[in-house]
């Protein structure tokens, strides 16, 4: 496989957290629960670094459910460039600063289990499934959020910014 035709499977892996555990607005930080004011549509673009240092551009549309008490997220994102297309979808719970759920990418059928933590409107999360981790931090100022992965398998680096429309 090259670079290319295996990154859209890792970038899925990660992707998916990225979008699952998107920080609420700088209101919200105000409220114990992490999630609460995330609910809606969000959308944007960003760059992804290959392991043999080609660049690409991505554009994602993001749909966040939230629960009730503002410390469950349900999420589907659908992120596309113009060599491929994948959509994620994700369950992630909140208690107190420690994250954990689950997410699977739908298209190729793969799935796996994100851990982390929050604090003062920053994520921290690792990303895992059988033969693939990855660490993410992703931050939220107004209605802009902020993603940033790094993996050591065929890509290298994600930065993708989401505006709620």
């Amino acid at each position: 496989m090259t670079a290319v035709s295996t990154f859209p499977r890792a970038f899925a892996r990660t992707a998916i957290f990225a979008a699952a555990i998107a920080v609420p607005s700088i209101a919200a930080f105000a409220q114990s629960a992490p999630f609460a004011g995330m609910a809606g549509v969000w959308s944007g673009q960003g760059n992804i670094s290959l392991d043999g240092g080609a660049k690409e551009r991505i554009r994602c549309k993001a749909t966040y459910a939230v629960s009730g008490d503002g410390n469950g997220l349900n999420q589907s994102l659908l992120c596309a460039s113009d060599s491929y297309k994948f959509e994620l979808k994700s369950n992630v719970i909140a208690k107190g600063n420690t994250l954990s759920g689950n997410w699977s990418e739908t298209t190729r059928n793969v799935s796996g289990e994100l851990q982390g933590t929050s604090s003062a409107g920053k994520f921290n999360v690792n990303v895992s499934a059988p033969g693939f981790d990855a660490k993410l931090t992703l931050t939220t100022t107004g209605n802009k959020q902020a993603v940033s992965i790094a993996s050591d398998g065929q890509f290298k680096g994600v930065n993708i910014t989401l505006t709620r429309s």
